[in-house]
């Protein structure tokens, strides 16, 4: 593969060489930009050659030059956010062009690329587009462009820490989003050990960020693999377009109650700075760097239903299987029958039980023999008892921060070709929910890309290289500082024996003591032994079983200790699984040790010109492989002892045509996508709409979507406390399972009678199938509405399984316990709808409102095993917003953002088996309200702004075992050169 992208660098070379050869004679152009109203100068507007990549900006007096080779006459087009776009017809050379824009209402104006790879208005898109532009972003109260996503309509943002956030529309909001893919600048920004974004921790800059693009569903047919719920497309500044100096400070404050300090800082502070060489060469460079301490996850209640509880119910004092969601390193527990386990005294005439029960035995001249009077004292149940873990937020790392780094060159060939070389690096340290809590520290993504693009192609080529860094999981480091200090068995053995020793004192001295009065008065032998097992019965065991864990952590390491210092110390810095075997000799490692890397190279070809607009026809095709490199603590092996490579590749083919005096546009798309562990996957797209006038337009669509398991669904072969993680191909059941049958962890825990092996289909990539209507209306040039409605199937339906090797409760432990990767084996089932209302409000107010309905529509008959799919999205979501960004022409201007969901069942990976099966893992309702006041100042070319996000200061979370979000508030200061009045 490597070979490949060092041919297609050459390749990429050779073009610009042939490119820079061919010379025209040059047309100049030259004039001024100002605001039709007002008459000032309007700083950095586009002026661009129609159709070609050629253009300039105007400069600090609204002046603009401008040289090109295209042949006359051709079109410029003059464009500034919040202003109409003017298009002019140029014969010549002219240098006295006086452009005057006019401020327009941007209702349904806005121009997207995201549904069709080409220009349009996002009234005609054929599929649902969301759009956050220049305007959109800067006006945002959220506290950041990223955290603005949850109020677009149809998305769920799922908050994992304060720098990771997953997103996802149409439901399966799960932790780490694999059905969302996320393109910044064209490249996939995902983590490739993980196969999705970690957030906007390595993302992009929000002062070089120029407009984010979603499409919520299905959107495979033209960005292939993965693209099943939605795609996100984050779009930089041009150099040649957004030139000068650029900075932000955002100071805040951060305040959950509930958190180790209730109110910490937040600094989040960037730079950029761009420049321009006589339109043909442009760099820039960006900086940006945050830090904070984050929310902390502190859901202490009980997940284990082991020993009888509900979900919840039950603490470590009065659950021995007590399964903190927070609380790591209790995750496993052992099934102890105390009959069964101390019943070896019997055969120690040492043991001060066994002296006492041979005492009662001759007392009665044998009527009781020695293991008539042990049966009686000793319970013959299985109690289910957990180590004692340790809370989150004495394990993980809270000091988030993130740094970004970004540098391009961009430089004009000709009037029709730039080539871009750009690279961007992510330095950060979060939290991440999945099967475990775990803490991303100083983790690092950088992507390097070269690229060659026209009006109507691109060929591009770049990599993406993951550094885990010193990231852990906190489930792990819990029980490496447990074994560290303690091995199980020998805390099981004093736990054990802390029982014998209070418990079994006192249940023998009150049987001997009810037995031997009884007989003393008289009474028959019968009835003494009667007395005695009544007496016995009145001694509970559960107050006892403190005294045996008291026993068995005698020692214990104690957060904040030296002890417990180098324990955790030593944890983190072994790689997993650290040591399992021997006993003796265990030792957890916690490391994770990723280096993963994705090599990707594509191009797309617009044929329409061809076809002289009649046709619209877009072509393109792209290859990538992944290269697994966890050093076997993450990935499986193969026979050579190496990790695995996976290669992909893909092409499409669109079809436009607009029909009936150009009201009716038909579209379509075909592609075809092939990796090498699964048969091709063919997904095709037809959409049609109609649009009797320029103010309403009507759609439908069939969109297909599918996404390749993921490389952890493939391979992934790791131990993390209290279970293996296994991919989902054959070869690595076989090495695990070994052909022994493997049962529901659920039917062997729950003592079902014959349960019934699972068996495992082939493995195969999930897809899905969606039907979509929709309305796109601007009503009165005021109001503009937006309406969806969607039925989708999902088919494979990628799941986990948790099975066992155990036959019987008390059997089931870490080692025997798996987690595999597999497909539903029946269709699940979603509908919902969409609907947005946008108004524009006279003096430059704006109000907006948007409400989403999602479901599975087949919950029902779903298998009872197959029932819990993550769906994680509540029924219904509600936005409402009010602003404006200029009050009475002031510079002051404000923004109000409410949001509010439903209650939902929201597991995470960190839910128990048990609790996720019986869709116990409950998430509350929640409304926040955001707000923020800006004033412009134009004189020093700076916004002020002060806001807050959830100053209501209700706490909430968005998944189960994911932290408590509170308030922030926060004050900032943005410099733009390119500041207009």
């Amino acid at each position: 593969m490597k070979t490949f992208f060092t041919k297609l660098r050459l390749g990429v070379i050779a073009s610009i060489m042939l490119l820079t050869v061919s010379s025209f004679a040059q047309t100049k152009i030259s004039g001024k930009v100002s605001d039709g109203a007002s008459k000032e100068s309007l700083i950095g507007v586009s002026v661009a050659v129609k159709g070609k990549v050629i253009g300039t900006i105007s400069d600090g007096k609204g002046n603009f030059a401008l040289s090109t080779t295209t042949p006359t006459p051709f079109t410029i087009s003059v464009s500034s956010i919040g202003y109409k776009t003017q298009e002019i017809i140029v014969s010549g050379a002219k240098s006295d062009f006086d452009i005057k824009l006019e401020e327009q209402n941007i209702l349904g104006q806005e121009v997207v690329v995201s549904a069709s790879r080409v220009e349009e208005s996002v009234m005609t898109s054929p599929v649902s587009v969301e759009k956050m532009d220049l305007r959109a972003i800067q006006n945002t109260p959220s506290i950041s462009f990223y955290d603005a996503l949850k109020n677009l309509k149809g998305v769920d943002v799922n908050v994992q820490s304060l720098t990771f956030q997953s997103v996802t529309t149409r439901g399966f909001n799960g932790s780490g989003n694999p059905r969302v893919v996320q393109l910044v600048d064209g490249m996939d920004n995902q983590a490739p050990g993980l196969n999705f974004a970690v957030g906007n921790i390595v993302g992009i800059s929000e002062l070089d960020l120029e407009s984010v693009e979603l499409i919520p569903g299905a959107a495979s047919a033209l960005y292939g693999p993965n693209a099943m719920n939605g795609i996100i497309l984050m779009n930089s500044k041009s150099p040649f377009l957004y030139q000068g100096l650029s900075a932000n400070l955002k100071y805040g404050i951060m305040n959950e109650s509930s958190r180790t300090t209730p109110t910490t800082g937040y600094t989040d502070y960037s730079l950029r700075y761009a420049k321009a060489f006589n339109n043909k060469f442009a760099f820039k460079l960006n900086f940006a760097y945050l830090q904070g301490q984050d929310w902390q996850a502190n859901n202490y209640s009980n997940q284990s239903l082991l020993n009888g509880n509900g979900s919840g119910v039950g603490t470590r004092g009065s659950d021995q299987g007590y399964n903190g969601v927070n609380v790591y390193g209790d995750e496993s527990s052992q099934g102890l029958n105390f009959q069964n386990l101390l019943r070896p005294i019997l055969q120690d005439p040492t043991n001060g039980l066994t002296a006492g029960i041979n005492q009662i035995s001759a007392a009665t001249r044998g009527l009781l023999t020695p293991t008539a009077i042990f049966n009686s004292v000793f319970p013959n149940n299985t109690v289910f008892v957990s180590r004692t873990g340790y809370e989150e937020n004495t394990l993980a790392d809270y000091a988030t921060k993130s740094l970004k780094l970004n540098a391009a060159l961009h430089y004009r060939l000709n009037d029709k070709v730039e080539a871009v070389l750009q690279g961007n690096y992510g330095f950060g340290t979060s939290l991440y929910t999945g099967s475990d809590r775990y803490s991303i520290k100083n983790f690092t993504l950088w992507q390097a890309k070269a690229e060659l693009k026209g009006a109507d192609f691109y060929l591009r080529a770049y990599t993406t290289q993951e550094n885990s860094g010193d990231s852990y999981a906190n489930s792990l480091l819990a029980s490496g500082i447990n074994e560290a200090w303690k091995k199980s068995e020998s805390w099981y053995g004093d736990y054990v024996a802390g029982f014998a020793g209070t418990y079994g004192v006192a249940a023998l001295t009150a049987y001997g003591t009810a037995l031997q009065t009884a007989l003393a008065t008289g009474k028959t032998p019968t009835d003494a032994i009667i007395a005695a097992n009544t007496a016995v019965a009145g001694i509970s065991a559960t107050n006892y079983y403190g005294a045996a864990r008291g026993n068995a952590d005698k020692g214990r390491f104690l957060p904040g200790t030296t002890e417990f210092n180098a324990a955790a110390d030593a944890s983190k810095s072994r790689a997993i699984p650290g040591i399992l075997a021997p006993a003796s000799a265990r030792a957890i490692g916690a490391k994770f040790n990723d280096k993963t890397a994705m090599y990707h190279g594509e191009g797309m070809y617009n044929l329409t010109k061809k076809f002289n607009d009649a046709l619209e026809v877009i072509v393109g095709a792209n290859l990538r492989s992944y290269n697994l490199n966890s050093n076997g603590t993450l990935f499986s092996l193969d026979e050579s002892g190496k990790e695995f490579t996976i290669t992909e590749f893909g092409g499409y083919v669109s079809l436009g045509k607009k029909l009936f005096d150009d009201k009716f546009k038909l579209s379509g798309s075909m592609r075809y996508d092939k990796n090498q562990n699964f048969s091709g996957q063919f997904t095709p797209r037809i959409s049609g709409v109609f649009s009797p006038n320029a103010n309403n337009n009507f759609r439908v669509s069939y969109q297909t979507g599918f996404r390749m398991p993921t490389t952890q669904n493939q391979y992934i072969d790791l131990f993390v406390g209290s279970a293996r993680l296994l991919g989902g191909l054959p070869f690595l059941r076989d090495k695990y399972l070994q052909g022994k049958p493997a049962y529901s962890v659920t039917d062997i825990a729950t003592g079902k009678a014959n349960p019934t092996a699972v068996t495992f289909a082939e493995f195969k990539p999930e897809k899905v199938y969606t039907w979509e209507i929709g309305y796109k209306g601007l009503l009165g040039k005021k109001l503009f509405v937006d309406a969806y409605y969607y039925q989708s199937t999902y088919q494979d339906f990628i799941n986990g399984v948790s099975v066992t090797t155990a036959s019987k409760p008390q059997e089931i432990n870490a080692l025997n316990v798996f987690s595999i990767s597999t497909n539903t084996p029946v269709d699940v089932k979603t509908a919902g709808w969409g609907l947005g209302f946008d108004y524009s409000l006279p003096g430059g107010f704006t109000l907006g409102m948007n409400g989403a309905r999602n479901e599975i529509t087949n919950q029902k008959e779903l298998p009872a095993e197959n029932q819990q799919v993550g769906f994680s999205t509540p029924l219904y979501r509600v936005n409402a917003n009010v602003g404006n960004r200029n009050i009475a022409g002031t510079g002051f201007g404000f923004s109000v953002a409410w949001r509010y969901q439903e209650a939902f069942d929201g597991p995470t990976g960190i839910a128990s088996t048990l609790v996720s099966q019986q869709r116990l893992a409950y998430v509350p309702q929640f409304n926040t309200l955001d707000f923020q006041v800006s004033k412009k100042i134009a004189s020093i070319k700076s916004i002020i702004k002060i806001g807050g996000n959830n100053v209501l200061g209700n706490p909430y979370y968005t998944g189960f075992g994911n932290p408590t979000v509170g308030s922030t508030f926060y004050v900032g200061i943005t410099f733009d050169e390119l500041l207009n009045k």
